[in-house]
């Protein structure tokens, strides 16, 4: 079965920010969309290597996100630092096990299986396999879409900064945990930007 020309062969090119479909040129390299005016390029530049050093980089602030503590609370003199897990089982043991599991999922599940999704997309494009293509295409869009939620500690930490100052009898600040859990999040984000998703499918060209 014949397969449905690709765009380069119709001389076509699509923005990276902005999704324009514009028409290529010899001259691509100072050319720039007509909509947004973003420069046009064929390939996300050094694709693999990018997203492997950002994905490495956010794998390694992953460590210390976990084992520092990310806020403290103190109330009449308890005073009492939580990391992102012993967080989620005061939540469960206190009686709020939808928001412990919520929390769970989105600061513990979902970065664990961005690091597999992405490590999975990255071995197998640079093997140039043909193995699942179009299910690997919308992992790739999974990992985009659901890049943002990973974020809720940082903004529990931040809201309940923000809300709970009573002076001396209550008080809640981030400490250096979260931090490495926002820069944890911001690169892997930025690295599942920086792979290039059709390299999914020129695996197909090489293996014709």
């Amino acid at each position: 079965m014949s397969t449905l020309p690709r765009a380069h062969e119709l001389g076509l090119i699509g923005c990276h920010v902005c999704g324009l479909v514009c028409r290529d040129r010899p001259d691509l390299d100072d050319a720039a969309c007509p909509r947004c005016g973003a420069p046009l390029h064929r390939r996300k530049h050094a694709s693999y290597m990018r997203t492997w050093a950002l994905l490495i980089t956010a794998f390694i602030f992953y460590i210390p996100a976990n084992v520092l503590p990310i806020m403290r609370t103190a109330s009449l003199g308890d005073i009492d630092d939580n990391t992102i897990l012993s967080g989620v089982i005061e939540l469960w043991v206190k009686g709020s096990p939808d928001l412990a599991i919520i929390v769970f999922t989105a600061s513990i599940v979902v970065p664990m299986l961005k690091f597999l999704a992405m490590s999975v997309l990255l071995i197998s494009s640079q093997r140039q396999t043909a193995w699942a293509q179009r299910q690997r295409a919308k992992l790739y869009r999974l990992v985009e879409f659901i890049g943002y939620w990973s974020m809720l500690d940082v903004f529990v930490v931040a809201l309940l900064t923000a809300l709970v100052q009573f002076g001396i009898f209550s008080l809640v600040e981030p400490l250096p945990g979260v931090v490495y859990f926002g820069l944890t999040v911001v690169l892997t984000m930025l690295a599942s930007m920086s792979f290039d998703p059709r390299l999914i499918w020129d695996s197909k060209e090489a293996n014709d």
